[in-house]
């Protein structure tokens, strides 16, 4: 949050009020990060909320469009177009993330709901997705919207990050763009769990 504030060139003072003003109006949300209560922290520090848009599409009015009105205005497209190229893949993964996390819901609501679902970051790592079950059960999940396939080396990579960060996972969720390697989908320990690109159509299947 306040990283984008010092960004925006205001003081903290004002961008505060400018954030509240936006939450008022419906165009930004505060997210938290989910800790569970099993988390022991190291040190004593303050873990800063991430902003949100409500929907897309003002995410990508205010990040994209509004910087180059002026330009875009007169028909100069130039600098837009560079920025878009650039930058476009951040404003992808996000919606992936956040598809993912309902898929996530859905696939566990018959079995063990999930109550708390959401980013988490502290000062060591930050995880896409750490989900808790009514059963107190942690899932965490890496979302990866690349074009190449998610390889074993990479649940190595999330779960010796989990342990670092001290979270005790039951479950480990990874959504790949474009699938897993031979060696990951043949050989799936039994707490990882795989979705590709389709399963996202039991969103709609269930909507």
């Amino acid at each position: 949050m306040y990283g984008a504030i010092k960004k925006a060139r205001v003081s903290e003072t004002i961008g505060e009020d400018i954030v509240s003003i936006m939450i008022d109006q419906g165009i930004l949300w505060q997210e938290k990060s989910r800790e569970p209560s099993t988390i022991k922290r190291k040190k004593s520090y303050r873990i800063q909320p991430k902003l949100r848009f409500i929907y897309p599409f003002y995410r990508f009015w205010f990040g994209f469009v509004e910087p180059f009105r002026k330009d875009l205005l007169q028909n100069n497209q130039e600098e837009f177009n560079r920025y878009f190229e650039a930058h476009y893949e951040r404003l992808r993964s996000l919606i992936y993330e956040q598809l993912s996390s309902l898929l996530l819901v859905e696939m566990f609501k018959k079995t063990t709901p999930i109550i708390s679902i959401g980013g988490y970051w502290d000062m060591e790592n930050e995880f896409d997705i750490v989900a808790i079950t009514n059963i107190k059960k942690i899932i965490i999940g890496e979302c990866k919207y690349k074009e190449r396939k998610v390889c074993k080396s990479e649940l190595t990579k999330l779960k010796a990050k989990a342990m670092q960060s001290g979270i005790s996972a039951d479950y480990f969720a990874l959504f790949a763009k474009q699938g897993f390697s031979n060696e990951l989908r043949s050989n799936t320990p039994s707490d990882v769990l795989l979705f590709e690109l389709d399963d996202l159509r039991q969103i709609l299947e269930s909507s």
